[in-house]
């Protein structure tokens, strides 16, 4: 790297968690020591990032989203504390992001024992009320980190949407429930729905049902056998087939929709009787945390998450960051606990430099257990190049 032009640069830093080790903010402050040991004018813009999964929450609340708590159900309908994020917007009403994470993601089940038939997003549903319950008339669904695949039917029972077996009983929560299902009512959908604005952040492209569906691509990750797999598939259909046959529109054309298959199929639910409009993740949180505003005049951008490697280049965080950059013209450097990608690769994708923790300490416990003081001492490294000295 050449040094910047600038007597006190102006460095971007814009990097997400390092699972396991950091969230973004540690990742940043870590950086930052060693960045000023070595370039003290340096003039250092920290911007909270994610690509829409867990995460995001905490990077909008870094952007200046209010935090506000609520009991809803968890994933196995036990009773949890969740979180959501809230901020004015300059035309009147409220923006709320909800992490689909926080009421029904797998870091929410109870001893972390996976319910893969079972487990609802019914939570996520009360999230969504309660930010409607706050004045949001925008709400950005953050969706990863999912622990049910049941089609997004619990968030929509938790927002009004009827849903009952042969008898006319209430059907149970849960994908594998699904199979019992027989009539659908969208009569006592929360009108409020119909004036708001809902954004489904997923780089997800999945559709709901089939070999890239919701059940046979996710469901291993939320606890699913070759048995659960197939009961829920089944589940899924059994939805979309009663929907279709309740008049709803384009039931089966959301079915196939990319992203329908996102967070256990509440990509589904969302785009057809919530009216989502799906973006990507990244490219949502890089825009309400300014990314863009934070480019200007800057010398510098560092990026950067725990492994850095062909998925990464697919568009995640890492990604969304280098292409904002280049748009800017300023150049941009990756920082990762772990990447084997080739040199070439990552110039090819945009990338000036690589600094990796396993370069300091090859041995993936203690670099996860020291991330912190490795960073800064990468950080220092960054400085040292920046100013000309020793790589």
């Amino acid at each position: 790297m050449s040094a910047p032009r600038n007597a006190r640069p102006r460095i971007v830093i814009a990097a997400d968690k390092f699972k396991g080790s950091l969230d973004g903010a540690g990742v940043a402050r870590a950086l930052t020591r060693g960045l000023l040991a070595g370039l003290p004018e340096a003039r250092i813009v920290t911007v909270p990032v994610a690509d829409g999964g867990e995460g995001s929450l905490d990077a909008a609340l870094r952007a200046g989203f209010t935090r506000y708590e609520a009991t809803v159900s968890g994933p196995t309908g036990e009773p949890v504390r969740a979180a959501l994020g809230l901020r004015e917007r300059s035309g009147g009403g409220r923006e709320a992001l909800v992490e689909m994470a926080e009421a029904s993601g797998l870091d929410a089940l109870p001893g972390g024992i996976r319910r893969a038939r079972t487990a609802s997003s019914r939570g996520t549903g009360e999230l969504i009320r309660e930010a409607l319950d706050r004045g949001a008339t925008r709400v950005i669904l953050a969706i990863g980190g999912s622990a049910c695949t049941d089609g997004g039917a619990g968030a929509l029972a938790a927002l009004g949407l009827g849903l009952y077996d042969a008898r006319g009983d209430a059907l149970a929560d849960g994908g594998a429930a699904l199979r019992e299902l027989d009539r659908v009512e969208t009569a006592g959908l929360d009108p409020r729905i119909a004036r708001t604005e809902f954004i489904l952040a997923s780089d997800v492209d999945n559709p709901l049902l089939g070999p890239r569906g919701a059940a046979a691509i996710f469901g291993p990750q939320k606890g699913a056998d070759y048995a659960d797999i197939a009961v829920l598939e089944s589940g899924l259909r059994r939805l979309m087939e009663c929907l279709e046959r309740a008049g709803v529109p384009r039931a089966a054309e959301c079915a196939e929709a990319p992203g329908a298959g996102a967070a256990g199929g509440l990509g589904f639910g969302s785009l057809m009787l919530l009216g989502a409009k799906r973006e990507p993740g990244t490219a949502v949180i890089l825009e309400l945390a300014g990314l863009a505003e934070a480019l200007a005049g800057a010398d510098l951008v560092i990026t950067g998450e725990g492994s850095l490697d062909a998925q990464s280049l697919g568009g995640k965080t890492p990604m969304g960051v280098a292409a904002a950059a280049r748009a800017a013209g300023v150049p941009v450097i990756a920082v990762c606990g772990i990447s084997d990608l080739p040199e070439q690769r990552l110039h090819d994708a945009g990338f000036a430099a690589r600094y990796r923790l396993s370069d300091l300490e090859p041995d993936p416990v203690r670099s996860m257990a020291g991330a912190a003081g490795l960073l800064t001492r990468i950080g220092e490294s960054i400085a040292s190049d920046l100013a000309g000295g020793p790589a």
